[in-house]
């Protein structure tokens, strides 16, 4: 179980390394490309190599690639599922490339289209995205449930995975999100609940990894707000539940919350940890 923050790339992907120390960091999350659409920083084999030295100077144990925000693989505009689809091809190569472990994303929103449509166009440009094999492995992350937006349950989750079967795709969990939507996790009974109910429809055997954010917003009231770790509603019981349950210590976390007080939340979560083990 290990902790480590969302890092920028600025100055070159070769720095996000030193920067997760700085803040406390074990293990970092990076855009790899502008999140909200723009081209991609090319990558070199001097680049990947200065990243793997300092992924070794500043003790990095690894890292992901979280995709751009603009991925929409369920709209029914050509430019856009065929853009999502071409860009999460790209990121998984470069993530191949730069060694990272895990690339995940947002399906994206339904708009206008019936519910189980959209999902089976997104699982079918799920299956084009992965059409081989690749050292980086794509993940769904769960959603909040704002609008019509597509996995936000862990029904809708199981669906992708039961469409996919034999491919190489996981789960990352949100913990802003999962509350959000209304899976409650505030404390040690409520977080046995929910991840038995999990394990029971998705299946722990397929969840690769955590976000871990507290929430500005209350249980179910679908809005993707972050907030520091036990300033949002969540609180701090939630997370020592998080990390004192067994099912989840092989897990790494990722806190997304500001950059301000994010060296903090870790040491929060590693306290929380360590006492444990």
């Amino acid at each position: 179980m290990l902790f480590g923050p969302h890092v920028s790339i600025a100055g070159g992907i070769d720095k996000a390394p030193e920067r997760s120390a700085e803040f406390g960091g074990e293990v970092f999350q990076i855009f790899s490309r502008p999140p909200q659409g723009g081209n991609a920083p090319k990558l070199d084999d001097a680049l990947v190599e200065r990243l793997h030295e300092n992924l070794k100077t500043h003790k990095q144990k690894e890292f992901y690639i979280h995709a751009p925000y603009i991925i929409n693989l369920a709209s029914q505009e050509e430019r856009i599922s065929e853009g999502s689809v071409r860009i999460l091809k790209e990121e998984l190569e470069r993530g191949s490339a730069l060694g990272a472990k895990y690339v995940m994303m947002h399906v994206g929103s339904a708009k206008e289209m019936d519910g189980k449509e959209a999902d089976m166009l997104a699982a079918d440009n799920i299956k084009r995205i992965l059409d081989k094999e690749r050292e980086t492995e794509l993940l769904i992350e769960i959603s909040a449930g704002a609008g019509n937006v597509i996995g936000s349950t862990f029904e809708s989750l199981a669906f992708f995975l039961k469409q996919l079967k034999g491919y190489k795709l996981g789960i990352c969990l949100d913990t802003a999100h999962m509350f959000a939507g209304g899976y409650d996790i505030r404390n040690k009974a409520h977080v046995k609940k929910t991840f038995d109910a999990f394990d029971e429809i998705v299946g722990l055997k397929n969840l690769k990894m955590f976000h871990l954010n507290d929430s500005k917003v209350n249980i179910g009231e679908k809005k993707d707000r972050h907030e520091h770790i036990g300033d949002g509603y969540i609180g701090r019981k939630g997370f020592e539940a998080l990390v004192s349950d067994e099912r989840l210590v092989k897990f790494n976390f990722i806190l997304e919350t500001e950059h301000d007080k994010v060296a903090e939340d870790i040491s929060i979560m590693k306290k929380f940890r360590d006492a444990n083990i």
